[in-house]
């Protein structure tokens, strides 16, 4: 992976699993957005559902969007505990998951 200084996006699709209820939905997008006041490097959390019209989601229905100091923050995040102990709540939740990192680039029009 390419070494990035500045900002960097961890964007995480997830499709949580039919029968999970709404509260323990709610439960765990807290969860998560607690990890920005756990995790020094992750700078920011937002979440939202799909409301695209182009039906082009592929089941995905919420988008979580951090931000991070450089793509070793991401790494300080992915090993640090709070986070392990937050993927292993989360991912049995999940019917599907992708996960993208990039550092964001300005076009100049």
């Amino acid at each position: 992976m390419e070494e990035a200084k500045g900002p960097v996006k961890h964007i995480v699709l997830a499709k949580f699993k039919d029968g999970i209820p709404p509260d323990q939905i709610e439960q765990l997008i807290k969860s998560y957005s607690n990890l920005a006041n756990l995790i020094e490097p992750m700078k920011a959390f937002h979440w939202g559902k799909d409301v695209s019209i182009e039906n082009l989601h592929q089941g995905f229905t919420h988008v979580f969007e951090s931000t991070f100091e450089s793509v070793e923050g991401i790494a300080e995040y992915v090993a640090h505990p709070d986070h392990v102990e937050f993927a292993t709540a989360f991912l049995p939740n999940v019917e599907k998951v992708l996960i993208i990192d990039y550092k964001p680039t300005a076009v100049h029009l």
